[in-house]
């Protein structure tokens, strides 16, 4: 028998991913972005061990946890257009609200 994984503590508007595990990061996530988490993860994981210094796995799950906390915090949906608009307003452009999320992120310059 295992232990069951802590879930996210809660806070004042929603659960907060301080202390989240990768596993419990990756769960919040929209699935677009689980699978950028899943590259960066494998990538960042495989230079530290190389290095033997854990020091960019601690900031890449930093990074990830407030991406967790904000798509928990306002639903997929809502996350999405959060990057819709974004785009909108770097571009002046507007962005389809069914335009794939790489696309719109190529947009932001953040895929």
């Amino acid at each position: 028998m295992t232990a069951a994984a802590p879930e996210p503590q809660h806070g004042r508007g929603g659960p907060s991913f301080t202390d989240a595990t990768p596993a419990q990061v990756r769960a919040a996530l929209i699935p677009e972005e689980a699978e950028q988490f899943d590259r960066e993860w494998r990538d960042v994981i495989a230079r530290a061990t190389e290095a033997l210094d854990l020091t960019e796995v601690f900031q890449t799950l930093d990074s990830w946890r407030r991406v967790a906390r904000i798509t928990v915090a306002q639903g997929a949906e809502a996350h999405r257009a959060l990057y819709r608009r974004a785009a909108a307003r770097l571009t002046g452009a507007q962005v389809p609200p069914d335009e794939p999320l790489a696309t719109t992120k190529a947009r932001l310059r953040l895929a």
